[in-house]
């Protein structure tokens, strides 16, 4: 769906309706643009599935181990810091230089649904990696812009949103809640309390889904959390997600777009996303593990978490929502950005795919890895037994 999405919308920006179709998206609304209400208020949405999806994993999945945790976290913070390195590098000191978190994102949507076309083909443990690197990910992403994309501040907006969630919290903590409408209704008011505040209002969908009971217990599918989790599923897939490409992937492609692809700006998030993600991620990851801060899952080699690297360096959704935030009211530059994003998420998908689809065979173990596991399991059996 958001292939097919930024597709049409890229072929309507470049068509003979291109005015009609990018003035479609700017029509006022009740104070706002449909792009606007799209960004803020439907993305804020989808910013609480991701909530709902990392509380889920701290609480009972794969983050709520500390050792299994560790390496998806370590991958994560390379996979963050090296490409804002790259883009500071060729960016510092100049206008663009707020730019530095576009290729600091990792698109889940699509990272994991092209991990999901090679079949089961993928070692297990490669897709549990996958999914936690890129929610940790996106935690990332999250805390970068409520720190440094946010625009003037007023704090009595923002006391109010805090005391809304510290009554939700009330509410699930001491009373026992377990109605989803008083939290829904406290989302709401707190996302309007963001809008005005200047902290960008989908901040309120993270808040909201960490205010919402949630129980840890596996058969119990019928908390607060699990149910709205399940409901959200399909209309974030089907509905805000491919509305959201529509309404950004206008992207025009003028006379000059090679000289767009060759500026600064682009040539951080390019390089960032095609080269510093999967760089980042396996070099933390290698130099973890050498550290003994952690192990590689035994069904998994280097040039899995490589493969990973790449697919994480598809940013799309969140690239984009952060290229609308650093660069407000510049068009152009907008727009030379995200035709950035996409071609360097075209580059990095095509890429992951086909290296996994080369060394994705179960068994097919590096030799440093063996060595490692060979190990590891030793001082399991043994501690004080040298390895053999």
């Amino acid at each position: 769906m958001l292939m097919v999405c930024t597709i049409i919308s890229l072929a309507l920006a470049n068509s003979a309706v291109s005015v009609h179709y990018l003035a479609l998206w700017e029509i006022q609304v009740g104070g706002l643009t449909v792009k606007h209400w799209i960004n803020d208020a439907l993305m804020a949405i989808y910013f609480l599935l991701i909530g709902l999806e990392l509380e889920r994993e701290l609480n009972s999945g794969e983050l709520s181990d500390f050792n299994n945790a560790l390496l998806p976290v370590i991958a994560a913070v390379g996979g963050m810091c090296l490409p804002a390195w790259i883009h500071f590098m060729f960016n510092s000191g100049t206008a663009t230089q707020i730019g530095i978190g576009i290729p600091m994102a990792t698109d889940i949507a699509f990272s994991l649904g092209i991990l999901a076309l090679l079949g089961r083909g993928i070692p297990a443990s490669l897709k549990v990696f996958l999914a936690a690197v890129a929610v940790i990910d996106d935690l990332g992403a999250i805390i970068v812009i409520a720190v440094f994309y946010t625009a003037s501040l007023t704090l009595a907006c923002i006391a109010g949103a805090i005391l809304v969630f510290a009554l939700m919290m009330v509410l699930n903590r001491f009373f026992g809640v377990m109605s989803l409408f008083p939290y829904l209704l406290g989302g709401g008011l707190m996302w309007f309390l963001m809008l005005k505040s200047g902290v960008h209002p989908t901040m309120a969908g993270v808040l909201l889904a960490f205010a919402i009971p949630y129980s840890a217990r596996e058969d119990d599918a019928e908390s607060p959390s699990h149910r709205l989790e399940h409901y959200l599923n399909r209309p974030v897939a089907f509905g805000v997600l491919p509305m959201f490409a529509l309404a950004n992937t206008g992207i025009v492609i003028g006379a000059d777009w090679s000289q767009d692809l060759l500026s600064l700006n682009s040539a951080g998030i390019i390089s960032g996303l095609f080269l510093g993600k999967p760089l980042g991620i396996t070099l933390f990851s290698a130099a973890a593990v050498a550290m003994g801060i952690c192990r590689l899952p035994l069904d998994l080699t280097w040039r899995h978490i490589l493969g990973a690297g790449l697919l994480c360096g598809v940013g799309f959704t969140m690239s984009i929502f952060i290229t609308n935030l650093a660069f407000v009211g510049d068009a152009e530059m907008i727009n030379a950005a995200k035709m950035s994003i996409v071609l360097a998420s075209l580059m990095a998908g095509t890429a992951g795919i086909l290296w996994l689809k080369v060394f994705s065979a179960p068994g097919d173990q590096d030799t440093d890895t063996m060595e490692f596991q060979t190990v590891e399991i030793s001082k399991q059996k043994d501690p004080d037994k040298p390895p053999a």
